[in-house]
């Protein structure tokens, strides 16, 4: 009995030990990794692993400083004990992910995506990483810029100015009209762009369209404002009706991540709201269009060609077809989402194509 007792007190004396041990290797690969030094900082946090291989702390900065300096693999099997040890911290699944999209493996990086998304629903890079695997391809601001580029529009509507990133992209010759009720614009605009601060209700009702844009039409629109279908509607039938048959619209947040992304209260700070109804709409009751929705992130870009400025059918049946579209479910597009929603290839030669 008593060696025993000696054993045990040994065993407890050397855990102490090892725990001190550990603790400082820890505390100096910090200090290290704070000061700049890499290669010392590793060698510390190695150290604090062999003592307790069960560090999260010193996994996560292995992990970080193997990603740095392009191990990826071995960054990668950092971030597995990680997500083992610590299998509720959402922050580790999407270390992974961003991890395995680097080095390819997008199955495995949506997984993990969606597996910090399980458990925190909100957690924003998830998101974004996620839209970036969905719907791969240039983002849709560089999209949009190209757009603008190869249609070289004489005029030009935005609703939902917001900072000002998107109207920006207006070509220098191009009389733009950026309509925004509190717009906070941090961008330099072109010398013909004008804001109008004012709804796009009101902009509608009580400018004259045609006398701002030089007696021109919309030769092309970009509709970003309200994140709720009718509002979308209201805009896309105001700027048919000043547009000509060679118009585009563009509708900004077409294709939805998923369901709570698309509520029509904003329950997430990644947040499209039911902006995919109107493409549904388009479809059904505007079966004249061309209505594609480039597959491109976060959310997508409609495309709306072939229009009709003389059509009345959207005006006269607009407060039918809110509520019609109102008690449809999410859960419409399970089945073909892309289809239904008319998804196009994210591929600047082919969108091109449809721009004719």
């Amino acid at each position: 009995m008593g060696f025993m007792l000696v054993q045990a007190l040994k065993d407890l004396f050397a855990r102490k030990s090892d725990s001190r041990t550990g603790q400082s290797a820890l505390a100096a690969g910090v200090a290290a990794f704070d000061a700049g030094d890499h290669p010392a900082a590793a060698e510390h946090f190695a150290r604090a692993l062999r003592t307790d291989p069960e560090s999260v702390q010193a996994h996560s900065y292995m992990a970080g400083i193997a990603f740095q300096a392009g191990r990826h693999r071995e960054a990668l099997e950092h971030l597995r004990h990680m997500r083992r040890l610590d299998p509720k911290n959402p922050q580790h699944h999407y270390d992974a992910a961003a991890v395995h999209w680097k080095v390819g493996e997008y199955d495995r990086a949506r997984e993990a995506c969606e597996a910090a998304l399980a458990l925190a629903p909100d957690f924003h890079p998830a998101h974004s990483v996620l839209a970036g695997l969905v719907l791969p391809g240039p983002f849709y601001t560089d999209v949009l810029s190209m757009i603008h580029s190869h249609l070289r529009p004489r005029t030009y509507i935005e609703i939902g100015v917001a900072d000002g990133q998107s109207i920006a992209l207006a070509r220098p010759e191009t009389r733009a009209i950026g309509i925004d009720p509190e717009p906070k614009i941090t961008k330099a605009l072109g010398p013909h762009t004008k804001i109008c601060t004012t709804t796009s209700d009101h902009f509608f009702a009580t400018y004259d369209v045609h006398a701002e844009l030089g007696g021109l039409p919309v030769d092309l629109a970009f509709i970003d404002g309200m994140h709720q279908f009718e509002f979308a509607l209201r805009d896309f039938i105001n700027i048919e009706k000043h547009s000509s048959p060679q118009s585009t619209i563009v509708i900004h947040d077409c294709y939805p991540l998923n369901r709570l992304t698309a509520e029509r209260e904003r329950q997430t700070t990644f947040w499209s709201g039911d902006i995919w109804r109107l493409i549904l709409i388009l479809k059904k009751y505007r079966p004249d269009l061309r209505v594609n929705v480039i597959g491109t992130a976060p959310t997508g870009l409609g495309v709306v060609r072939g229009l009709d400025p003389a059509s009345r059918v959207l005006h006269e049946r607009l407060d039918e077809i809110v509520r019609e579209f109102l008690a449809l479910d999410y859960s419409v597009l399970a089945t073909n989402k892309a289809g239904m929603l008319a998804l196009y290839p994210n591929d600047w030669e082919k969108v091109k194509s449809i721009l004719q």
